[in-house]
């Protein structure tokens, strides 16, 4: 379905996305998989034609560059940033956007019910909560059908009933035999609904893999957000990297998701390093022995329970 060689793109000297190969087939789901400024945004938008880039990208027979349009007919796309008119109401919103890609206004109401929105048409998108405003934004990706769903971290924005709502659909749109590409920084959603997980690193392409190769361990994860004193993140990063652990730098402190039998290990390794700890984060736990499984159904123990190793910052 995606076939991507040797996809490069530049800001000025800056390499976003260096040279990335993949295949991409139907009925797969792909994670897209690393630390803010990976390249995970710019490599989805180089794959649908938003940015021009060097390399090759095919979707289905079609060359993205040299047909783009006929390319992003087969694909629905849902962005990070999602941009409604807050005073329309729903069913006015989802038959604006069918007729602007040239569905009958009957298509709306299927694709509503695609994503569990029948029922809330009248409501306008100012009152829709942040997951069904997600779903509102899915359901109009899926108004012509396309076999590919792309989506831009799709749960970044939302508390955890509207996260389980997002993964919940997707999942049941994975099973119908969509095929997705979506990047995430969420370990039990890329656990739920991806096969295979690509991990960039500063726009390369580090590892192609599946989640249980991500995290071997048949233990519960425990996603753990450490706030160092070091005043270089990257650092830290490396060495509990080079330690073994898969660690997401999302902005605000290291995630890192260990087995809940090695939840002091992160800790242990940076004061080693003489980088100390000033703060740390408990976000959730992810059964990897259940959630692995191609057609597991999400069951995840969303929490957020702020945990102190010292003051307050």
């Amino acid at each position: 379905m995606i076939n991507a060689k040797q996809v490069t793109k530049k800001f000025g000297s800056t390499r976003a996305v260096d040279g990335v190969s993949f295949e991409l087939g139907a009925s797969e789901s792909l994670a897209l998989w690393g630390s803010n400024g990976a390249g995970k945004t710019t490599l989805i938008r180089c794959l649908l034609g938003i940015f021009p880039f060097s390399g090759q990208a095919n979707i289905g027979e079609h060359d993205v560059q040299r047909h783009g349009k006929l390319a992003r007919a087969m694909v629905g796309y849902v962005p990070q940033e999602l941009a409604f008119h807050d005073d329309a109401r729903l069913e006015r919103s989802i038959q604006f956007f069918a007729k602007l890609r040239g569905m009958r206004v009957s298509d709306a109401s299927r694709v509503l019910d695609m994503v569990d929105l029948s029922g809330h048409e009248s409501k306008r998108v100012r009152d829709l909560s942040g997951g069904m405003k997600q779903r509102l934004a899915l359901a109009i990706a899926l108004i012509a059908d396309p076999p590919i769903i792309v989506l831009d971290e799709p749960t970044s924005n939302l508390d955890a009933s509207g996260r389980q709502e997002v993964v919940e659909t997707l999942h049941r749109l994975r099973e119908t035999g969509k095929t997705l590409l979506f990047a995430s920084h969420r370990p039990d959603e890329v656990h739920t609904l991806a096969s295979r997980v690509l991990v960039l690193e500063k726009g390369k392409l580090i590892k192609d893999v599946t989640p249980a190769q991500l995290w071997p361990t048949h233990h519960s994860l425990q996603t753990i957000r450490l706030h160092t004193t070091s005043e270089n993140d990257d650092h830290a990063a490396n060495v509990l990297r080079e330690a073994g652990h898969t660690v997401n730098l999302n902005g605000h402190g290291l995630c890192v998701s260990v087995p809940n039998n090695r939840k002091g290990e992160p800790m242990t390794l940076l004061a080693q390093a003489s980088i100390g700890v000033r703060d740390f984060e408990i976000l959730e736990n992810i059964q990897p022995s259940e959630s692995n499984e191609p057609n597991a159904h999400p069951d995840v123990a969303l929490n957020a329970h702020k945990q102190s190793s010292g003051k307050q910052s």
